[in-house]
C-alpha cells in the first residue's frame, strides 16, 4: 500500500507550471533547471531538485518515456508554503515502488530517497500514462537540516 499524500495547507493563491521534455537523458538537467528557475530561494529547494531528478531518471529508465520518441512532463504546483512536483511519463507495465536496494547497490534508491525527503508521495495511472508526485509541506524536515 502506498503512503497517503498529505493535502495542501489552506491558501488563497495556487501557482501551477507544466513543461514537457523529450525523453532523452540530457533532459534530466533541463528539468532541474526548470525547477530551479521556479523555486529559487524557496524552502527545501535542494530536496525538491533531488526529487525531480529521481522521478525523471525513473521515468527515463523504467517507462516508455525513455524509448525513442518518448516524452515526459514536469508539473510544479505551489500553494501557501507547500509545493508538489510530479513527473508524468508514458507508462510501464510495472508499478512504482520503494525498493529494498542494498547500501552498495548502484540503483534502486530513488523512491526511497523521495519517500525520506517529501511529506508524502504517490502515483496514479497505468501502462500508457502515469504521474508520480511528491508533496513538500512547511513542516517537512530537509535532510540538509539533519546533518
Amino acid at each position: 500500500m502506498l503512503p497517503a499524500i498529505p493535502a495542501f495547507a489552506a491558501a488563497s493563491v495556487t501557482q501551477r507550471w507544466r513543461r514537457p521534455f523529450p525523453g532523452t537523458p540530457d533532459q534530466a538537467a533541463a528539468a532541474r533547471r526548470f525547477t530551479t528557475m521556479l523555486r529559487s530561494g524557496r524552502p527545501v529547494l535542494d530536496d525538491v531538485l533531488l526529487t525531480v531528478d529521481e522521478l525523471v531518471v525513473n521515468a527515463l529508465r523504467h517507462t516508455e518515456s525513455g524509448q525513442p520518441g518518448g516524452t515526459f512532463a514536469v508539473d510544479i504546483v505551489s500553494r501557501g508554503g507547500s509545493v508538489a512536483v510530479a513527473v508524468n511519463d508514458e507508462g510501464a507495465p510495472c508499478e512504482p515502488a520503494v525498493a529494498d536496494a542494498g547500501d552498495d547497490a548502484e540503483s534502486g534508491h530513488g523512491l526511497r530517497t523521495v519517500s525520506l525527503l517529501a511529506s508524502g508521495w504517490g502515483w496514479f495511472g497505468n501502462d500508457r500514462s502515469r504521474a508520480v508526485a511528491a508533496l513538500f509541506t512547511p513542516t517537512a524536515v530537509s535532510l540538509g537540516e539533519i546533518a
